[in-house]
């Protein structure tokens, strides 16, 4: 797949998955690119694999994706869409409105440079302001590729990943449907952790990437996980994230229930979360330094079982990323700037 994902089109890269549509591991990535790194070898035309076309793509998927939700019905909804001037821009408008929505477009115009500009689920500001001002029921946000979703209630509230996966697994739930536990990441509210005890839902962290949450969905026996930015994986019906299949169950949800999306949210509280990202000279591992460990340490036992703290270092960037979340917004915040502040100084001590 040739894609910027939910970046600027100059972004764009390569993306491959295996034969069963799911993302390549760490270790075959490493493969793939040290042997870019090598010369170019010339092979015969026999030893290549070949490229195959498979023929009315869009009508198969338009099928596949209708398929995860045989009788549903949208019929007096009105939805706005934003598809983020990328991959989705045909499909998935045609999808709601084979299922009987009224459906009110945004971010459908791709012209090969506006990809996720200042539209899509990275950007969904426009989108808060339509579902309101057409008295929509709810809002749906691709990003660029079409594999993470957030949406927009009636009220034009933002829905993110993680109120999105409590919507989808207490539903499972009530209906037998799930199975292990549901999988987020070290960066999910812990709201979504509360709110899913609560439903006697078991949560699991994998590290941040959808590819962990896949792995580690594979290993528990999981059906169902996600990030907060929304990538969805609901593995009874696709091998990766797919923005409109996760719209579709949340809106299936909606109809059979009869309930609005904010209160099919209304469950989950969103506790303060703070990021703040602390530019280093070079990569550092935080957990490496004592400063920083006594000082997450206090930090820690302020908050106590009513927060968390989460420090990484970026994958792409020399940034260490601090979190902060907790019951308590001005403490998290206080808690969240003291903190970079001893990285900052930690880094530059070691620079």
């Amino acid at each position: 797949v040739i894609s910027a994902s939910h970046n600027p089109y100059d972004d764009n890269g390569i993306k491959f998955f295996d034969g069963r549509g799911a993302k390549l591991s760490d270790a075959v990535e490493a493969q793939i690119e040290a042997l870019l790194a090598e010369p170019p070898v010339t092979r015969a035309s026999g030893e290549l694999g070949k490229a195959v076309r498979v023929d009315k793509s869009r009508v198969r998927y338009q099928e596949f994706c209708a398929s995860t939700v045989p009788n549903l019905d949208l019929s007096g909804y009105k939805i706005v869409i934003d598809c983020a001037n990328g991959a989705g821009y045909k499909v998935a408008p045609r999808i709601l409105a084979d299922l009987g929505a009224e459906i009110v477009p945004i971010g459908c115009s791709p012209n090969g440079r506006n990809i996720n500009l200042n539209c899509g689920s990275t950007s969904p500001e426009l989108l808060q302001l339509t579902v309101p001002g057409v008295r929509a029921a709810a809002g749906v946000a691709l990003d660029g590729d079409g594999d993470r979703l957030v949406m927009v209630d009636h009220l034009g509230r933002l829905v993110d990943g993680d109120q999105l996966l409590y919507i989808i697994a207490r539903d499972w739930k009530a209906r037998g449907l799930l199975s292990g536990p549901v999988v987020g990441t070290v960066m999910s509210n812990l709201g979504l952790e509360h709110a899913l005890a609560k439903e006697g839902i078991e949560f699991r962290r994998a590290q941040v990437g959808d590819r962990y949450v896949l792995e580690m969905l594979k290993e528990t026996g999981g059906r169902l996980g996600g990030e907060t930015s929304g990538h969805l994986l609901c593995l009874d019906h696709t091998t990766t994230g797919d923005a409109i299949v996760a719209a579709l169950q949340v809106l299936d949800i909606m109809k059979r229930t009869g309930c609005s999306l904010a209160e099919l949210a209304a469950p989950m509280p969103k506790y303060p979360q703070v990021l703040e990202n602390v530019r280093v000279a070079r990569k550092i591992d935080p957990v490496a330094s004592p400063a920083i460990q006594e000082a997450v340490s206090l930090a820690e036992r302020r908050l106590g079982d009513a927060g968390r703290i989460v420090l990484r270092a970026s994958g792409t960037e020399p940034v260490i990323r601090v979190m902060v979340e907790g019951r308590d917004e001005k403490l998290v915040r206080d808690l969240a700037a003291s903190l970079a502040g001893t990285v900052a100084q930690a880094a530059a001590a070691v620079a």
